[in-house]
């Protein structure tokens, strides 16, 4: 729908804003908004898509997870580690009062902790550096070979 098209093209605008901006912010998780932003820009334009996948910043924090479903170590406590802190911050900012509400925001902040920990080391594989360094020169040569077909 061409309605839809410019709301998922501000989502990705927006995502990667938000994505950039937690590269040097430990507050923000980087990979989950530019996994958003990657998502909204195939939804909302061809040429968005094609512009955002060839950014150094898709390149370095995404690719390997789009291409392989992996990552290596350091990624993935880069993205579990600033999303753990802020859990537990709302974890003790629930109120102290032993009420039936809190009890469950603390459960699911419990449950979602480990679900994460769970997903990324269950179903992400984890990669060495150099087995990062080999994926990417196989995606840009996949790349390069489909660009002179």
């Amino acid at each position: 729908m061409k309605i839809l098209k410019p709301l998922w093209i501000t989502c990705g605008f927006i995502s990667l804003g938000l994505g950039i901006t937690g590269i040097p912010l430990p507050v923000l998780p980087t990979t989950p908004f530019l996994l958003l932003s990657a998502f909204c820009f195939a939804k909302g334009s061809d040429r968005l898509d094609k512009w955002f996948k060839n950014t150094s910043i898709y390149k370095k924090h995404l690719e390997n997870f789009v291409t392989s479903r992996a990552m290596t170590l350091k990624t993935k406590l880069c993205c579990l580690i600033p999303a753990s802190i802020m859990l537990i911050f709302a974890f003790i900012g629930m109120s102290h009062n032993d009420c039936l509400g809190t009890r469950i925001g603390r459960a699911f902040v419990i449950i979602a902790l480990i679900f994460k920990y769970v997903y990324f080391f269950t179903k992400i594989r984890t990669i060495s550096n150099s087995d990062a360094k080999s994926l990417k020169n196989n995606c840009a040569e996949k790349k390069q070979r489909a660009a002179n077909e």
